[in-house]
C-alpha cells in the first residue's frame, strides 16, 4: 500500500520521501519513481529509530505526512521498547513520528486505518496485551481503531489550537497486498474472498490514501471506499466506538507516557 501511494504521488509530481526498514526495496522503488524520490531508513518498532529519522530530516519541511506502515495479525511479539508489536508499530510508532515532526509539517497528517477498526476495542488498561489472552486478529483490530481515534483526536486538537494543519484518516477497504494472506487467522479467508471476488489491486486500495493526501476538499474525518471494501474514495461514516472523546484523550495521554513524546500544541 505504501509503495502504491508513493508511486501515485510521485507520478503526480510530488517530492516523495519513502521511509521503511527494507532500504534495498525502498531504494529500488525510489529509483523507479524518479529523481524526485528518495529512501530513508525508519523502523517504527524502535523509538530510537523514529528519533533518529526525525533528527536526520533537520529543518526540512514536509507538506504531507502519510502514516502508512502496518503489520497484521502477528504472533505475540514485542518491539524493541517492549510494546506489543502491532500496537507498537501501527499506533505508537506513528504517534511518536507525528509528534516529532509536527512543527515541520505544513499541510496535513494522513493516518491509514483499516475497516478492521470496526471490530476493534481499546483496552486502555492493557493496550500492550500483558494481562489478557493474546488475540492476533484482536490486536490488529485494536491497533487500527487506535489509528483512527488518534487521527480524530489530533484533528480536534489542531482545530482547538487554530492550526492550519489538518488530520485525516483513510482506509483502503480490500486490496490484494502481501500483508494479509498468511496470518493464520480468519483474515486469510477474507483476503482469499477478496482476491477471488473483488480483485482489487494495491493501487486501487491506495486511492483513499492518495485522496486524503492530495484532495484539498477533504479536511478531516475518514476517507474510504464508498462500498466499505471497494469503490471510489468518499467521506466515510465513522462508527461510534471511534468517536468516544474520553477514550481518545486517555489514549493520547497513555501514548505520550509510553513514547515520551509530547506534541508542540498549546
Amino acid at each position: 500500500m505504501g509503495e502504491a501511494t508513493a508511486r501515485a504521488l510521485g507520478a503526480a509530481g510530488a517530492t516523495v520521501l519513502l521511509a521503511g526498514r527494507n532500504t534495498a526495496k525502498g531504494e529500488r522503488i525510489a529509483s523507479e519513481i524518479g529523481p524526485n524520490a528518495s529512501m530513508h531508513r525508519l523502523d517504527l518498532a524502535d523509538l530510537g529509530s523514529v528519533h533518529e529519522f526525525a533528527g536526520n530530516l533537520g529543518t526540512r519541511t514536509i507538506d504531507v505526512l502519510v502514516n502508512n506502515a502496518g503489520v497484521m495479525a502477528l504472533p505475540l511479539t514485542r518491539t524493541s521498547d517492549g510494546f506489543e508489536m502491532q500496537f507498537g508499530t501501527n499506533h505508537l510508532g506513528h504517534f511518536a513520528l507525528t509528534g516529532l515532526l509536527l512543527d515541520r509539517i505544513t499541510t496535513r497528517v494522513v493516518t491509514v486505518s483499516s475497516a478492521a477498526y470496526l471490530l476493534g476495542r481499546l483496552n486502555l488498561d492493557d493496550l500492550n496485551w500483558e494481562h489478557r489472552r493474546y488475540s492476533r486478529a484482536g490486536a490488529y483490530a485494536q491497533s487500527k481503531l487506535a489509528n483512527l481515534v488518534f487521527s480524530l483526536e489530533l484533528e480536534r486538537r489542531l482545530a482547538e489550537a487554530r492550526s492550519p494543519l489538518r488530520a485525516i484518516a483513510a482506509h483502503p477497504g480490500y486490496a490484494a497486498t502481501e500483508v494479509g494472506s498468511n496470518t493464520g487467522t480468519w483474515f486469510d479467508g477474507l483476503f482469499g474472498f477478496g482476491k477471488r471476488i473483488l480483485q482489487r489491486t494495491s493501487a486501487q486500495g491506495a486511492e483513499s490514501v492518495v485522496c486524503a493526501a492530495s484532495d484539498w476538499s477533504m479536511t478531516g474525518g475518514l476517507i474510504g471506499p464508498d462500498m466499505l471494501l471497494y469503490g471510489s474514495p468518499h467521506q466515510a461514516r465513522i462508527a461510534r466506538r471511534a468517536r468516544d472523546g474520553a477514550a481518545a484523550r486517555r489514549l493520547w495521554e497513555l501514548s505520550e507516557k509510553l513514547t515520551d513524546v509530547t506534541f508542540p500544541l498549546p
